[in-house]
């Protein structure tokens, strides 16, 4: 036969674990809503590089063609091969930042990786307790 004083525990307890679990809840949530937001900050960034490097390609564009024109207008090492080299190096510097901009924005970077972690954590640590 089970007393009161047993029945009291036993309820006390499921109050607190109700209460933890809601604690738990809340600060996981506050984890990914962080997270997220990280998130959506790196695409910000990502999608800015993508357009600065977009246009610093079509300003390479524009100067190459520039060489092109003066370096088959003068046959020669002048000014259009100066204009092919700034070119080249324009274009260059707008491929890196297309390309990090692309990075950023891969799925893999987006992921809330830190709040899978810690939910495994939790899951882990419920198991054990209920054991």
């Amino acid at each position: 036969m089970i007393d009161d004083r047993d029945n009291r525990s036993i309820a006390t307890l499921v109050s607190d674990l109700v209460q933890q679990l809601s604690t738990l809840v809340q600060t996981e949530g506050r984890l990914l809503r962080s997270e997220l937001n990280e998130s959506a900050h790196k695409v910000g960034n990502g999608a800015m590089e993508v357009a600065a490097g977009a246009l610093l390609l079509l300003a390479a564009l524009i100067v190459l063609l520039q060489a092109l024109i003066v370096g088959l207008a003068n046959l020669g090492l002048g000014v259009g091969w100066a204009s092919l080299l700034v070119g080249v190096l324009v274009a260059a510097i707008g491929a890196m930042l297309v390309k990090r901009g692309s990075t950023n924005m891969s799925p893999s970077e987006l992921a809330p990786n830190r709040t899978a972690h810690q939910l495994r954590k939790d899951a882990d640590l419920a198991q054990e307790q209920a054991r």
